[in-house]
């Protein structure tokens, strides 16, 4: 059994992991209500280019051939190309281990097929460089603090190889932020695009034919479903780990009402033993 000074020395070190788990969760708090409102900020823009970009299509087939486009080429998915967004660093509970177990069931169900995993963050890179996958990609440092510059960049590069055949189909797997408690863990495919129904037709005047402006939008389209990608993760990320480290001081809360109880157990306990040991001397006197 542990000594009264044993004790006291853990619940000392288990004080101080609280004050740890306590200041990362402020920290994290304060970067998802940053990480939260960009990524609210970026869903009518979005919702605004989906309703643009159905009108735009049902005016291109109307009027103009729209289905040589690159972008919008269905093919037979031999190649898939898996964009995985995780995160760099851990201390989140089951944010990264839910969207891999997620990935590695969607690879298990398409054996057929070569599949290529572009990772965003060192989490998902490391996990699957273990397995043995076949990594095609890797960005670092672009998930704290997403740039529409850097996830433009990635989704131009990914959009060229589909262009040129050099791969079927491009799905993206993704936490979504859903609510403090738990993300929403997605995984669609983003390529080829799948042209949203229009539900109300707006009366255009085109100054350039719809087809052509039509394979300007689509780029588009592709490069800022990559950036609310990663917004939308970050905000998840830094919920599940504000949930996580109130979760951990919480138990660490637990863990020195359990120490300090045993401590005065043995403190008592080594108390009444000297006094028996006073009082049998006294007695043998």
């Amino acid at each position: 059994m542990a000594n009264v000074l044993d004790l006291r020395r853990r619940i000392r070190s288990v004080k101080n992991t609280r004050q740890i788990t306590k200041a990362m969760k402020m920290v994290s708090a304060a970067k998802l209500r940053r990480a939260q409102e960009r990524a609210i900020a970026s869903r009518p823009y979005a919702q605004m280019l989906s309703r643009m970009l159905s009108n735009v299509a049902a005016a291109a087939a109307a009027m103009d051939d729209s289905s040589e486009l690159p972008l919008l080429a269905v093919r037979d998915e031999k190649k898939i190309q898996l964009l995985l967004v995780s995160s760099d660093s851990g201390l989140a509970g089951g944010f990264n281990a839910n969207l891999f177990r997620v990935v590695r069931k969607f690879i298990g169900e398409h054996q057929g097929a070569e599949i290529g995993i572009e990772a965003v963050g060192r989490k998902g890179r490391d996990y699957f460089r273990r397995l043995g996958s076949n990594l095609t990609g890797y960005h670092h440092g672009i998930f704290d603090k997403p740039k529409y510059e850097e996830a433009a960049a990635i989704a131009r590069t990914l959009s060229e190889r589909y262009a040129k055949g050099e791969i079927d189909a491009l799905y993206l797997a993704v936490n979504e932020f859903k609510n403090v408690m738990a993300p929403a863990i997605s995984l669609r495919r983003i390529l080829p695009i799948e042209l949203p129904e229009s539900q109300e037709q707006h009366d255009y005047i085109f100054e350039q034919p719809p087809a052509e402006l039509l394979s300007k939008l689509l780029p588009r389209y592709v490069e800022l479903q990559v950036f609310r990608a990663l917004l939308e993760s970050n905000s998840a990320y830094n919920a599940a780990r504000m949930t996580a480290m109130d979760k951990a001081s919480s138990n660490a809360a637990d863990v020195i009402d359990t120490l300090t109880l045993n401590m005065n157990r043995v403190r008592q306990a080594s108390i009444t033993r000297e006094i028996i040991e006073i009082v049998s001397g006294a007695a043998a006197l």
